[in-house]
């Protein structure tokens, strides 16, 4: 008998191997119409997996992050069997989900056009009411490379020397007569698409924006019920409200200038004074808990690189400035990290255990060579500037500074108002792509056994990630959602086992032999731009008092009034408020309106009897009018809102 663990720890036997599919319809047939994909021992598996040993057992619905991007993957896979019922000439690229539906790529002779779409679209629902089965097979290298020549694909043949070249099975879908090279998982029919919609088609490449070669990438996105596709567009209309990239210039927080370049952007004085506050805090705050301030360069020669092993792992990442291959000239390189500059600092002299922990942290700004296909305001850009820190310690030291990086990180979120709106991702390493990673699997199990001891020992609720890792250690990787979905990580907390023997670090410990520390690479906020655009998104643009750009514009309702004005302005500049006086000539009507469009969070309305009273009127953007006060104590209410840094 095979014994399947069930989520709720009960306990199913089967008497012999069968696909996980079948087992589910032993469940119930209302969980297998449900279900998108398995989890088998905590990884994510086709429905089609045969079960052959005992493990635990865990259905996936669309109610699931796994679940939905299995139904969307499946849904692009529709979205290619309309285009090329339609469009025979089309030639198939990729296809995968994303954070809110899917998209696939291909190679057309005309760009398609919103009529298109609605095309395509029909010709989609037509299919998904056949209910075509998807069919998963595998071929040789030879077998796969036949088949995809008869149909014309030649970048799915790329795609088959790719994943050949890595010993990755060669594995296609088949529904109706559309066959597809994928890897899955699917759903197991596309019977249960039941709404859908393609929302937009852009431009895309195939391979690196410089290879010229230019795809049509159309986006959609599908539901099991026409409500929930509803309800989904709903909240898409919405977010457009508060997209970032939309509101932050129409606030003047930042622009971008075409001949400046892509994922370059300018903060404007908004925008500046934001940053310079976060900024500021983050600091203070960390100069607190025992961190000590490094400045290090923005460029280093590949020679720093090449000991780091950036220079193998992440070379098409940076910005080279000399012949990367030249070894007989100089080369440098714009830093994409700043790990091994401030290994330096510990480098500089002898070290002892007594120096142990030593907490290093900087406002470093980093430069990434990110696809402009990826580019997307603040949120992903070329250059940045993010909180960065390295904690380098002896091994017993590892789970305390690790509790303190995630107390750190945890504190900054909550103070943000961001806690509630992270999730939590455990990254490891991928066995099948050592290619990709420095060190052996023995110092791999090491350091995520660790990683996953300190992390239960927290009982902190996290996903795994395979292959998410650093290339030289596992990460805590503390993700978020923009307002449209899209995924990103804001805070990530590493443990690095590897690059202090590279480097040669080394310190005296209590035995007086000579041992290699362990480290921590660590963000406490994140990235300052992208942090922004989230803040934006969120507040829709009214920022909480302490960290807004203007905290209070005083409102003097005739020219008369504008002394009184002044001199308040004078008093709340010396207490460190964001203060400003709008002294137009003006009806006091416009102004408010104005400063309401501005977000700003306060208003000091100054009149004859605010003048002769020594008091002001006060209209707040989350509680109205107030009923008019002495400025003293108007003053003070806004100081200990922002000393305590309200939300």
């Amino acid at each position: 008998m095979i014994k399947l663990t069930l989520k709720d720890g009960s306990v199913k036997e089967i008497e012999q191997a069968m696909p996980a599919s079948e087992i589910i319809k032993g469940i119930g047939m209302g969980l297998y119409k449900a279900a998108c994909v398995v989890k088998i021992n905590g990884e994510v598996k086709d429905l089609r997996t045969v079960i052959d040993s005992d493990c635990e057992f865990e259905v996936l619905t669309f109610d699931s992050k796994q679940g939905k991007e299995t139904f969307w993957h499946t849904a692009s896979h529709l979205l290619a069997q309309a285009v090329k019922n339609l469009y025979p000439d089309a030639k198939l690229g990729r296809g995968p989900a994303t954070e809110n539906g899917f998209y696939y790529d291909f190679e057309v002779e005309k760009p398609f056009t919103p009529a298109d779409l609605e095309k395509i679209q029909a010709e989609m629902k037509k299919l998904a009411k056949e209910g075509f089965e998807l069919e998963r097979f595998e071929l040789s290298r030879d077998e796969a490379v036949k088949l995809m020549k008869e149909r014309n694909e030649k970048y799915k043949l790329e795609l088959i020397d790719k994943h050949d070249s890595k010993g990755e099975k060669l594995s296609f879908y088949k529904q109706g007569d559309f066959v597809d090279l994928c890897a899955g998982p699917h759903i197991m029919s596309v019977a249960p698409i039941k709404a859908v919609k393609l929302t937009q088609c852009t431009g895309a490449y195939w391979g690196k924006a410089e290879d010229g070669i230019q795809m049509s990438r159309i986006y959609g996105t599908a539901y099991p019920k026409a409500s929930m596709l509803e309800e989904h567009l709903k909240q898409m209309e919405e977010a457009k409200l508060r997209d970032h990239n939309k509101l932050g210039r129409e606030l003047e927080y930042f622009t971008t200038v075409d001949y400046i370049g892509q994922g370059l952007p300018i903060m404007l004085p908004k925008g500046a004074k934001v940053i310079q506050t976060l900024q500021r805090w983050i600091e203070d705050e960390e100069y607190k808990r025992g961190y000590e301030l490094t400045k290090t360069p923005f460029m280093a020669k590949r020679d720093l690189y090449k000991i780091s092993g950036h220079w193998d792992h992440y070379r098409d990442g940076m910005f080279i400035l000399g012949d990367p291959d030249d070894e007989t000239k100089e080369c440098f390189a714009l830093r994409p990290m700043t790990c091994p500059f401030q290994y330096q600092v510990f480098l500089n002299r002898k070290r002892s255990y007594r120096d142990l922990p030593m907490r290093l942290g900087e406002t470093s700004t980093l430069f990434r060579n990110e696809d402009s296909g990826e580019m997307h305001g603040l949120i992903r850009v070329r250059q940045f500037t993010i909180s960065e820190g390295h904690l380098i310690l002896r091994p017993e030291q590892l789970e305390e500074e690790f509790r303190g990086c995630l107390d750190l990180a945890n504190y900054c979120l909550e103070t943000l108002g961001l806690a509630e709106d992270v999730s939590y991702r455990f990254s490891q390493w991928d066995p099948n792509r050592t290619d990709k990673y420095e060190g052996t699997p023995e110092q791999w199990d090491e350091a995520q056994g660790t990683m996953k001891k300190i992390l239960d020992n927290i009982g902190l609720d996290y996903e795994i990630g395979i292959d998410e890792a650093a290339f030289y250690g596992p990460k805590l990787d503390i993700q978020i959602k923009n307002v449209f979905g899209k995924e990103d990580t804001l805070i990530t907390i590493q443990i690095d086992m590897l690059l202090s023997k590279k480097f040669g670090m080394e310190y005296v410990d209590k035995d007086g032999k000579m041992r290699n520390p362990y480290i921590i690479h660590r963000t406490s906020m994140g990235c300052y731009e992208r942090t922004l655009a989230l803040l934006i998104e969120k507040y829709a643009g009214v920022l909480p008092l302490w960290m807004a750009p203007e905290q209070v514009r005083i409102l003097p309702i005739k020219p008369e009034h504008n002394d009184y004005a002044y001199d308040l302005c004078e008093k709340m500049r010396a207490l460190g408020m964001r203060v400003e006086v709008d002294a137009e000539d003006d009806n006091i009507g416009p102004k408010i309106k104005q400063a309401r469009f501005d977000r700003v969070p306060y208003m000091f309305i100054i009149g004859d009897n605010e003048v002769k009273d020594g008091t002001v009127t006060v209209r707040s953007r989350k509680e109205g009018e107030l009923p008019a006060m002495p400025a003293a104590d108007a003053i003070a209410k806004l100081k200990e809102e922002i000393d305590t840094k309200a939300k």
